[in-house]
């Protein structure tokens, strides 16, 4: 196994469980953005399309398993749940995210090892991760606010 992955995808289970912890500490989620965390759902299924045809390891498909959930159980919270819901800062959260899913898309067309499915599909979800957190940076620089729990979430993420 490569360590430094080991050490990426650890590092960003981290801010996930952080995140996870933040929301459910204080049934809130205030100073998060969710065009960013829709930004990593999208990223995490668009990396993932083999996770039911190409089998690599156990650790592999958990990881993929964990991200893909974690993240769609994120979107739930800061969308559906009665009290969560109704802290998201939508005055803040103004970022227009499709602009940096469809220039990720280009790019991935332009730039990649093999023009197929997967292939663009993973092309895509690199660009989109590597912009992914600026929604994240633009809520904070516009709130002034940025409570411990949000800041450790960052920084884990970055």
């Amino acid at each position: 196994m490569n360590i430094f992955r080991f050490i990426g995808d650890m590092t960003h289970l981290i801010s996930i469980l952080v995140l996870l912890l933040k929301i459910y500490a204080t049934k809130s989620c205030s100073g998060i953005s969710l065009k960013t965390q829709e930004l990593y759902a999208l990223v995490f299924l668009a990396r993932y399309l083999d996770l039911f045809t190409d089998f690599i390891s156990v650790y592999n498909t958990i990881m993929k398993l964990v991200f893909i959930g974690s993240s769609l159980a994120i979107l739930w919270c800061m969308r559906f749940h009665r009290v969560v819901r109704r802290s998201y800062d939508h005055q803040l959260d103004t970022f227009r995210h499709y602009f940096l899913v469809g220039a990720s898309f280009l790019l991935a067309l332009l730039v990649h090892e093999k023009f197929t499915f997967q292939e663009i599909f993973w092309a895509f979800s690199i660009y989109l991760e590597a912009i992914a957190i600026i929604p994240q940076l633009v809520l904070l620089q516009r709130s002034g606010n940025v409570d411990n729990l949000t800041g450790q979430y960052v920084f884990f993420l970055g």
